[in-house]
């Protein structure tokens, strides 16, 4: 499929996390066969303002391609700046945040607040893609509660205003992460604008995205927390779409050794202090569903060297090892 003139080559994408979608993880995804990757979400307001936070989550490396970008805010001028300021970072397109739960988004207007707020919503993508040459596309919510489910109707808004594609989190925001989604409106989504719609939440893995897929109609998936800890996912994905095969998780070694890699790209572009708190983490992520994974998270969160990373992922695959 295309998002408007950028060719997508496969049907998961790896969705934008804040703290977690980082460069190490974008790039790592792509390698195991995402079709596109979206940075960690900025504020418009904070780009227009010069922030070197939002600069440092904006840029995007070589490999890690195609490869979108995310602003939110909820003021159209400044976020169509924000949409021309984000093309220093040469993204292949621009996405609109219209679902983050996040109460400090929220609260002041931007994310899924705009699910209340149609006509702005509307707005705010007419003006950005007045403003910019690249594909607009938008992420949002099935609607902000029970009482509201509007997303078919603020879908058809957004492509009318020229957004190029529409992912939908099938969840309302007061739902935030915890009931199965919503497949019902996501079809109605999907039947009600001509434009890519792409599927998100509780994609896990293969059968699910499958799933998603089947039930929904939408022309691919978005994986959001079932990536971490397993950048893998999106070869399972391809490849049971693709012909029904079944790929199974790697090995233990070959996770460790996946999950060093990660983290020592993770120092290189953030610095070893920063990278190895965010590490504990990603670590965590790593071990988990391994046999005696409680024990190891423990470790994870006292990481403060690449030195202890390895020692502790020489500890998983031996003490697995003994186990078998």
């Amino acid at each position: 499929m295309n998002i408007g003139n950028v060719k997508i080559c496969g049907p998961a994408a790896l969705a934008p996390m804040a703290g977690a979608a980082d460069r190490a993880f974008r790039e790592l995804c792509i390698e195991f066969g995402a079709a596109y990757v979206v940075g960690e979400m900025v504020s418009a307001k904070g780009l227009c303002m010069n922030d070197r936070k939002s600069k440092e989550l904006l840029t995007l490396s070589p490999v890690e391609r195609p490869a979108g970008v995310q602003i939110f805010g909820d003021d159209p001028q400044i976020m169509a700046l924000g949409a021309v300021k984000s093309l220093d970072f040469t993204p292949e397109f621009v996405d609109i945040n219209m679902g983050c739960p996040a109460p400090k988004v929220a609260n002041n207007g931007g994310g899924s607040a705009l699910l209340k707020q149609p006509l702005l919503a509307q707005k705010i993508v007419s003006d950005c893609v007045k403003a910019i040459t690249l594909p607009v596309t938008v992420k949002l919510r099935t609607g902000w509660d029970g009482e509201t489910v509007n997303a078919p109707l603020l879908a058809t808004l957004c492509e009318q205003a020229g957004a190029a594609a529409i992912t939908i989190h099938g969840r309302t925001r007061a739902q935030m992460y915890a009931p199965p989604v919503d497949f019902l409106t996501m079809e109605k989504v999907k039947q009600a604008v001509s434009i890519p719609v792409i599927g998100n939440g509780d994609v896990t893995d293969a059968r699910s995205a499958a799933h998603m897929i089947e039930r929904t109609g939408c022309d691919m998936v978005m994986v959001g927390r079932g990536a971490l800890g397993r950048p893998w996912v999106f070869s399972q994905i391809n490849a049971f779409l693709k012909d029904g095969t079944i790929l199974p998780e790697p090995p233990i070694e070959q996770r460790m050794e996946i999950m060093l890699r990660h983290m020592k790209a993770l120092c290189l572009y953030k610095g070893d202090y920063i990278g190895m708190k965010e590490a504990r983490k990603h670590a965590a992520w790593y071990i988990k569903g391994i046999r005696g994974a409680a024990g190891y998270r423990q470790e994870t969160g006292a990481l403060t060297s690449m030195q202890q990373l390895a020692e502790l992922a020489e500890k998983v695959v031996d003490d697995n090892r003994m186990m078998d």
